[in-house]
């Protein structure tokens, strides 16, 4: 029996096989190559590519274990001309992104353009839980506040790519991306020595060229760190392995020192200015004088150095009012208002249940929706009403009339479907996209594919790696994908570098401490944080 002759067809959009049962354009290689080598084979492949990823450590946290981050070894393959729409369309949302929080928070003593215009009711910012008053009046050096950003897109039911939301605080993933592409290249390198697929290697160097731009004074050779909440943090692998490939220093709050408005870290070679902070820690915990004070993963007075203008952090503070998903649902809105352009990819249809007519229908239809709460994030807190109880759904009833400015609702969308290794066999799974833009001031750049999360239960449409899910390399052709065209996987020159921290730190009192508040931290950013997708559902 060939191996796609029981691959069943769905509602759902398919990437690989269309509604005749055929390959599209775009898979016809991996199509051959996956039906010669059967199931056997693909078997063998399979096991190769987990074991390549144990022992490359590539893991995540799920349930609070450490696992090996699953990679299902099909890629997701994106044709040239697809890719061209998300390429313009991410770059257009996060230029009206950029115009809006620059509206929100340069506006001192006034009320926004986008308020005063009648675009966004004012109530509706500054009730963001993500919204903070202590950045006000800011102006970043290079006009950049979202240095990097994973813009998550759904395909629906007629092939239409979607913007699931928004992610511009500190978006993560992009390590997998890096990693997916290794170990694939390894798996099947009949399909890379035939296909021309656009590489992804460059990342890193395109990041630390923006993070370099948006240093303060123009410095030529200004100081760049990663900070990590440390080891016990989720996503530390990828914190540790962008720090590794752009060649600069990996720090913890506890490593830096902001004494006289500027900000030193701890090496073996005495304390260094730092110009750039690439953070990965949440906005509450990264200042414990602006926002929680019992913090030890920040450090004291580092807003007071951003606003003297002595460092600049990136993401920029307060950027996740333009993540609450009440706000997205206006961002086709803002490309129209400050870009004066039609929005080039479309929302998913929201109701806002914060006004009294969509509030009601959403009522009236809570089992045919997907209800999410503003600031939730991995699939935490959303219910998808054909699956719930009534019980469960009665209770979310209650909690949307209590509280309605907290919840968006939108139809169920079946995101679309890749063929998956599951038990031997290739079953059909749902699939989003997570694409990572970098901004250097200049241009914004889109790394050619990006993150392809996978849910791994059938039916399942929450793709989350915190819920189970997985990966898939995600493969963007070339224009003229006839052509062969060599692989080569070279990366940022890395340098030694050893920050210290003084022996005392070390104590069991403040280590366990460091690792509840890491919990913390995750807990916050699960639910007052953007990620639920499928209504997509989804990320984060």
């Amino acid at each position: 029996m060939a191996l796609f002759d029981t691959y069943p067809q769905g509602r759902a959009w398919d990437e690989m096989i269309d509604r005749e049962g055929g390959p599209r354009p775009q898979y016809e290689v991996m199509f051959d190559t996956l039906s010669r080598l059967g199931p056997e084979h693909l078997a063998s492949r399979a096991d190769q590519l987990a074991r390549s990823y144990v022992d490359q450590g590539v893991t995540f946290d799920y349930a609070g274990e450490e696992r090996a981050f699953p990679l299902d070894l099909v890629p997701r393959i994106i044709p040239a001309e697809d890719w061209d729409v998300i390429d313009r369309g991410v770059q257009q949302r996060v230029r009206a992104l950029e115009s809006f929080l620059d509206d929100v928070y340069l506006r001192e003593g006034g009320l926004p353009r986008v308020v005063s215009d009648g675009i966004l009711p004012h109530e509706i910012i500054v009730s963001s839980h993500h919204f903070h008053r202590a950045v006000a009046g800011i102006r970043p050096h290079n006009g950049v506040r979202v240095h990097v950003s994973g813009i998550d897109l759904i395909r629906d039911e007629q092939g239409t790519f979607r913007v699931l939301e928004d992610n511009v605080r500190v978006p993560s993933g992009v390590s997998y991306v890096i990693s997916n592409r290794r170990a694939l290249t390894n798996t099947f390198p009949e399909a890379f020595s035939t296909l021309r697929i656009r590489q992804v290697h460059d990342y890193p160097r395109t990041l630390l060229r923006a993070l370099r731009a948006a240093a303060p004074d123009g410095n030529p050779n200004p100081t760049v760190v990663v900070m990590t909440p440390g080891v016990y943090n989720s996503a530390y692998f990828e914190h540790s392995l962008l720090a590794r490939m752009m060649g600069v220093e990996l720090v913890e709050g506890r490593d830096l020192i902001c004494t006289g408005g500027t900000v030193r870290m701890r090496t073996t070679r005495g304390d260094q200015q730092v110009d750039v902070i690439y953070r990965r820690v949440d906005d509450d915990f990264l200042d414990p004088v602006h926002f929680r004070s019992d913090s030890l993963l920040g450090c004291p007075g580092l807003l007071n150095a951003v606003r003297a203008g002595r460092v600049t952090i990136a993401n920029a503070v307060g950027n996740g009012v333009a993540d609450d998903k009440l706000v997205y649902s206006y961002v086709p809105d803002f490309i129209s208002y400050y870009l004066d352009e039609d929005p080039i990819l479309p929302n998913v249809d929201t109701f806002r249940c914060n006004e009294p007519a969509a509030l009601s229908h959403v009522l009236a239809n809570v089992d045919k929706m997907v209800v999410k709460p503003v600031d939730g994030s991995g699939g935490k807190g959303l219910v998808i009403g054909e699956t719930a109880d009534r019980a469960t759904l009665d209770a979310l009833c209650d909690r949307l009339r209590h509280d309605p400015r907290g919840w968006i609702a939108q139809p169920i969308v079946q995101l679309s479907t890749v063929p998956t290794l599951i038990d031997g066999d290739l079953r059909p799974r749902h699939v989003d996209l997570r694409p990572f833009a970098v901004n250097d001031g200049e241009t914004i750049t889109v790394l050619p594919g990006g993150l392809t999360r996978v849910a791994l239960p059938e039916g399942q449409l929450v793709v989350n790696s915190s819920q189970g899910g997985g990966s898939k390399d995600t493969w963007v052709l070339e224009p003229d994908a006839s052509a062969a065209e060599p692989v080569e996987e070279d990366s940022l020159e890395t340098k030694e570098v050893i920050v210290m921290t003084p022996p005392a730190v070390y104590t069991e009192g403040p280590v366990r401490s460091v690792k509840e508040q890491t919990k913390q931290q995750q807990q916050a950013e699960q639910y007052p944080r953007s990620g639920a997708a499928a209504s997509g559902v989804a990320p984060c």
